[in-house]
């Protein structure tokens, strides 16, 4: 009996410790949950310079407006049936201001080759 409780009292603080010590770790060492955004490290990605372009031109089509992609500002990523691209973009409008910043979703299935335009918002510098 006595070595039955010992046991179970050692898994126990095992169970314990590792909790412990996933809760004290930093919030960027975590690995991501489905379904939450994480910040794209490195906007100059030629797949998220392509993700960028491809809401530009899916703008301009179903806009009728004549937008020039620049640059992508910053970006994030959510992991759903596929992934969501959340992007600042800069890109130019003809206008004697310069260019401007747009908010775009894109969803994004390349197993099936997919990719939809959700939204394509301005924003404010």
């Amino acid at each position: 009996m006595a070595r039955k409780s010992r046991s179970l009292l050692f898994v126990f603080l095992a169970i314990l410790l590792s909790s412990a010590l996933n809760e004290a770790s930093p919030v960027w060492k975590r690995k991501a949950t489905v379904g939450g955004w994480r910040p794209i490290d490195n906007p100059k990605d030629p797949k998220v310079v392509e993700i960028a372009n491809f809401a530009v031109t899916e703008h301009n089509k179903e806009a009728s407006t004549a937008l020039v992609f620049e640059a992508v500002v910053k970006g994030e990523t959510q992991v759903v049936a596929g992934t969501n691209y959340r992007l600042v973009i800069a890109a130019k409008d003809g206008s004697p201001t310069g260019s401007k910043q747009y908010q775009a979703v894109v969803w994004d299935k390349p197993s099936l080759k997919f990719r939809k335009l959700v939204s394509f918002i301005e924003i404010s510098n």
